[in-house]
């Protein structure tokens, strides 16, 4: 059900999150229930045609998703959303789908919106694949999506398969793990991550609060939804959310140490 508050900002347009049955769906709507962005989990392929902006989600094998995505009969829709210059999100398996194919699924085509190959991480110096976790950016286009983002900011990454783009002018933002993967593109209102901004705390956050301005705001304003003070009080401590979970765990568990260790010299 769409959702009909005005959001953050004075945000009204409506966010489609496409339900093509390989998507992490309910995480991003939470995430963008959070900051007050109106969406709606839909695929009715009309719902996703008139909406201000849509979200491309993806879990799962290359091959799978577009397979669902064939069943669902979404193919046609979601390439005519990612070209059509409205904003455009593809997250993890939805930025790779994007692209022509993958090397994780020969002879599978994708939605060839973009170009660019889909590698496997390669195995070496003792890197786990799939690699998952949280990760560095080294931000090349610091605005639209990465409006406000200090370079070198974390965000939470899994996958096993990663971005090689053909045009370097086209990548927004990389990061190192067995290689340099292209970690985020930005083509006018076209933007697409592997990593899950939905699972990376304040960072995450901030990046679809600016990809909801790109849908749009009361004013004209397109660098971002200002946010309010009690809202920005309730994000300081996001982990309630459970955006920031990783880091909470971590932080308990070094305060726990802590504890034992302090106990011990007593």
């Amino acid at each position: 059900m769409t959702h009909t508050n005005k959001g953050v900002g004075g945000l009204k347009e409506t966010i489609a999150i496409v339900d093509y049955g390989a998507g992490n769906l309910q995480s991003v709507k939470k995430a963008l229930d959070f900051i007050g962005a109106p969406s709606v989990i839909t695929k009715d392929a009309e719902a996703i045609r008139s909406a201000d902006a849509v979200i491309l989600p993806g879990v799962g094998s290359f091959a799978d998703a577009m397979d669902s995505m064939r069943a669902s009969g979404l193919t046609d829709t979601v390439i005519e959303a990612a070209q059509s210059g409205k904003p455009f999100l593809g997250i993890c398996l939805g930025l790779q789908l994007l692209f022509e194919a993958s090397e994780e699924s020969p002879g599978v085509a994708g939605l060839g919106v973009l170009q660019g190959k889909i590698l496997r991480i390669p195995q070496k110096d003792g890197l786990k694949v799939p690699h998952i976790g949280w990760n560095s950016l080294s931000i090349t286009q610091p605005e639209g999506i990465f409006q406000g983002i200090s370079q070198d900011a974390y965000v939470y990454f899994v996958h096993s398969y990663y971005l090689q783009a053909a045009d370097a002018s086209e990548v927004a933002a990389r990061t190192e793990y067995g290689a340099l993967i292209d970690a985020a593109v930005q083509k006018g209102g076209l933007c697409a991550t592997q990593f899950h901004p939905e699972k990376s705390g304040r960072v995450g956050l901030q990046i679809l609060r600016n990809f909801a301005a790109m849908a749009g705001e009361e004013g004209g304003n397109r660098k971002g939804i200002e946010m309010p003070l009690w809202r920005e009080r309730r994000e300081a401590n996001v982990c309630e959310a459970d955006y920031s979970l990783f880091r909470c765990k971590k932080r308990a568990r070094c305060q726990r140490r802590e504890l034992r260790q302090s106990s011990r010299r007593r």
